[in-house]
C-alpha cells in the first residue's frame, strides 16, 4: 500500500506537545474546538495522532514562502 503522507504534493504535518499548543492558543486567543478540524482517518495525519491532538501542517504559498495553518484532529 502506498504512504500517502509521503507524497510529494502532501504538506508537512507536524503533531504539537502541549506547552507548543498552548503558545499557539494564546498567540491567536482561541479555544482548541474553535481550531478548523480534521478527521483521524485523514491519509496525511502521523499514525500516532489522535482526537484531541493539535496539527501544524506547513504548505508552499505564492505570497508568502510557507503558510501554517493549525487543525484540531476528531473522530
Amino acid at each position: 500500500m502506498v504512504d500517502v503522507s509521503q507524497h510529494e504534493l502532501v504538506p508537512e504535518h507536524t503533531l504539537l506537545d502541549e506547552p507548543e499548543i498552548e503558545e499557539v492558543l494564546e498567540e491567536y486567543q482561541v479555544k482548541k474546538t474553535n481550531l478548523p478540524k480534521i478527521k483521524r482517518r485523514d491519509p496525511a495525519l502521523p499514525k500516532e495522532a489522535e482526537p484531541g491532538d493539535v496539527v501544524r501542517i506547513e504548505r508552499d504559498s505564492r505570497t508568502t514562502d510557507t503558510a501554517v495553518v493549525y487543525r484540531l484532529v476528531v473522530e
